[in-house]
């Protein structure tokens, strides 16, 4: 069963978490199996992401929708995976092109160094005129020279450093079984900034050297145990000499919000002329959701009340015993 564990360290201004999608993982990558299904490094990355995008989500607790968009210019243009408040998740990605086995995110995603990732928060109470919250990290990093970042890890601790001003380790492994990922994260503490007294700088110094030394330790995780071990045995091999406070685990599963509602809306701003000219060379409208696969077809009566104002249409009958 898929699952997430939060946990907290007594005494530092350190928490983390820890997911292992299993069936919940399956169940996205055998929706694709009809299509085709994806290449293994794209099944990889996706699954990474997922993992990430579930750890980031419990970690903020927003009351919406966090999408997380990596958009890129070589064969794989663009990988989604989106987390509802509740943990229910859905993930694809658009592949034009052949992956080379074992591609990195380079050779998948940023081939001219033109490649970004995008975290939405959009929430469901939006107000009208209110914009969701997006913030943008590109897959390459400035420093003493221009370079790639070579991992989807790398990418978001950088995420978090501009955005949430947060020291975060993310350790992220993924294969057709599990998608895993462990976030390890320094909090604020208060009065952090306030360097004047000899004895805030020092108690700041140790507090920081707590946090290395936790992020030292979840960077020893191998991807091969975080796939193939469970949570206990995980977080006691990697922190059995610390104080751990543990949380009920949560349950992440996969969910799609696609709607047969919702694709009628969809098709109704593409206008009457356009939809009729698909129908009448085709005889339908037939429309796959890219995340779970699921199909909808709209026919040329389908289609007429879609067009047809509510209030010319006929009431709905109701039977009579």
């Amino acid at each position: 069963m898929s699952d997430l564990h939060k946990f907290l360290f007594e005494g530092l201004p350190v928490r983390g978490m820890l997911v292992r999608l299993t069936d919940s993982w399956r169940e996205v990558l055998q929706r694709r199996e009809a299509s085709g299904g994806y290449p293994a490094p794209v099944r990889e990355l996706l699954g990474q992401m997922t993992a990430a995008a579930v750890l980031m989500q419990s970690n903020i607790k927003f009351n919406g929708a966090l999408v997380m968009q990596i958009f890129g210019d070589g064969p794989v243009k663009m990988a989604v995976v989106e987390v509802q408040p509740e943990l229910h998740f859905r993930a694809t990605a658009k592949v034009v092109g052949e992956v080379p086995e074992g591609a990195q995110l380079e050779a998948m995603l940023n081939v001219h160094n033109r490649g970004r990732c995008a975290i939405t928060l959009d929430p469901r109470d939006r107000q009208p005129g209110q914009q969701p919250y997006q913030g943008v990290v590109p897959l390459s990093a400035m420093g003493e020279e221009f370079h790639a970042l070579q991992s989807i890890s790398a990418v978001l601790e950088q995420y978090m450093r501009q955005s949430e001003q947060l020291e975060t380790r993310l350790v992220l492994a993924a294969n057709d079984e599990v998608a895993a990922g462990l976030l390890i994260q320094r909090l604020p503490i208060e009065g952090e900034g306030n360097l004047e007294k000899r004895e805030k700088r020092a108690e700041a110094e140790l507090l920081a050297e707590g946090f290395n030394r936790i992020a030292h330790l979840a960077s020893s995780l191998k991807a091969e145990e975080l796939l193939t071990l469970d949570a206990e045995t995980i977080l006691h091999r990697l922190f059995w000499e610390e104080d751990v406070r543990r949380f009920e685990p949560q349950q992440p599963r996969f969910a799609c919000t696609c709607s047969r509602e919702r694709v009628g809306s969809m098709l109704k701003s593409l206008g009457r002329e356009e939809i009729d000219s698909i129908v009448e060379e085709r005889g339908e409208v037939e429309i796959g959701c890219d995340f779970c696969g699921r199909q909808y077809h709209f026919d040329v009566v389908d289609v007429g009340e879609l067009f047809t104002p509510e209030r010319d249409q006929p009431p709905s009958s109701t039977a009579v015993q």
